[in-house]
């Protein structure tokens, strides 16, 4: 499918007033179309896998075109080029996680990717980092558990950042460390008690938020179950 063909398509698929629903939700929406992910998803499974369509969607800068090249890109071609130009460009929290759950974190660059992007200063690159641990915690099952140790300090540092959209990532970030296993559990739930004696408001928020979600019972039971 060409480019042309595809934007025509996102075109169609648009909601005016789903643009209107991403302002709320402090999603960049100038230049957005307004289809829905699930819509997305559909489309990309139509397209299939094609790595230089994706670079091309990207190109256009339609928030709805780089949500789909996210989708239908090839992570074994992509290089550590297209990942520093991606991260560039990001102007949306949506399309960071898009970036990093969808595609990222699948590629072999991205554990030394995250540990580079946690300690940029830029918002969103910065969250592209934590968001990434998130989802290699999620996604890479085959990790070692010190891959995970590894990042603890870097949320650490991360844990005093005002702005919402890294703090949140940050907070993401621990709390799925904190829900591979009992062990990781464990220090997850040290880190963030290191967290809360930090004289700073978006820490102590970040540690109680992750403490509630780590100690809760069904959290235990189920990591018990999978020991």
């Amino acid at each position: 499918m060409e480019v042309k063909q595809v934007v025509d398509r996102l075109k169609s698929l648009g909601d005016p007033k789903a643009v209107e629903g991403m302002r709320r939700f402090g999603i960049q929406s100038s230049n957005s179309f307004g289809v829905s992910v699930p819509k997305l998803r559909t489309l990309a499974r139509e397209v299939g896998c094609d790595h230089p369509l994706a670079l091309q969607l990207w190109e256009t800068g339609l928030h709805d075109a780089r949500l789909l090249a996210t989708m239908i890109d090839d992570p074994r071609q992509v290089t550590v080029d297209q990942m520093d130009k991606w991260v560039r460009d990001f102007d949306s929290w949506d399309v960071v996680d898009g970036s990093c759950g969808n595609l990222f974190d699948k590629t072999p660059f991205a554990l030394a990717k995250a540990k580079e992007w946690c300690k940029r200063e830029e918002e969103f690159v910065k969250r592209a980092g934590f968001v990434l641990i998130a989802e290699l915690a999620v996604h890479d099952k085959k990790a070692k558990d010190k891959v995970f140790l590894d990042f603890l300090p870097l949320i650490i540092g991360g844990a005093s950042d005002k702005r919402n959209f890294v703090k949140k990532a940050v907070n993401w970030s621990l709390r799925q460390i904190g829900k591979r296993n009992l062990s990781l559990n464990k220090a997850a739930v040290t880190t963030a008690l290191k967290i809360q004696k930090m004289e700073s408001g978006p820490a102590k928020w970040v540690a109680s938020n992750a403490l509630h979600e780590l100690k809760k019972p069904q959290v235990l039971k189920r990591l018990r179950e999978n020991k």
